[in-house]
């Protein structure tokens, strides 16, 4: 078994959400960000969870080219947005923001996010995604306006994130997999796999979302 002591933790990633979930494990870790493309117009977009692992295990990768990650456990992610067969991503601009918006009101879609795990050591990366179906609630323009006001759908796939309460999620599905992290999930591999000692996330999660959830205590194996 591995100790968490001794193991550094890079997560790629700029999203505060993602951070502040993965601090829940209870494991050490270091922030950095990594940019790279994220072309959803690719023959990859017909297989979506396909695409949100390439995506994720892209950015992975460049990290670890930088070369101040040798060290190294690295973790990055991807969440895409899937509605009707087509692959949302970051909005590109306001008026993409509302075409998402408006297109998903009332509709339920589902949330794919690709996570990519990555040493030194490993010409691949261990990858995985996790899909969540999400109902999103019929929003009025004027809905939409009080959610652009936050001023944090430009970096959301869909143009939405969850914890801005404007779609929902049943108690069987990942609600933090919407967020950007499969959580539960992921504290699965770092433990089965990797041997780390982590927290496990499914006490935190109840209590922050005020529900019992009856899928996370079956991936955990708790």
């Amino acid at each position: 078994m591995a100790s968490s002591s001794m193991t550094r933790i890079v997560l790629g990633t700029a999203s505060p959400r993602r951070r502040r979930l993965f601090e829940w494990l209870g494991l050490p870790f270091e922030i950095t960000s990594i940019d790279t493309p994220e072309d959803m117009n690719t023959p990859l977009a017909a297989d979506p969870p396909a695409l949100a692992e390439h995506l994720a295990a892209e950015k992975a990768h460049a990290l670890l080219s930088r070369g101040d990650c040798d060290d190294a456990l690295i973790l990055c992610f991807d969440t895409i947005v899937v509605h009707e067969g087509t692959v949302l991503g970051k909005p590109a601009d306001l008026d993409d923001a509302w075409r998402m918006l408006r297109g998903l009101s009332g509709r339920a879609h589902q949330v794919i996010t690709g996570v990519a795990v990555l040493t030194s050591d490993r010409e691949n990366a261990r990858t995985f995604s996790v899909t969540t179906n999400v109902q999103m609630k019929t929003l009025a323009d004027g809905d939409i306006r009080a959610w652009m006001s936050r001023g944090e759908f430009m970096g959301c796939a869909g143009a939405y994130n969850i914890e801005g309460q404007v779609a929902e999620v049943d108690h069987d599905e990942c609600y933090h997999n919407v967020a950007g992290m499969p959580l539960c999930h992921l504290y699965a591999l770092l433990t089965k796999e990797r041997g780390l000692k982590a927290a496990s996330p499914v006490d935190p999660c109840d209590r922050t979302l005020g529900r019992t959830c009856r899928l996370g205590p079956k991936v955990t194996g708790g």
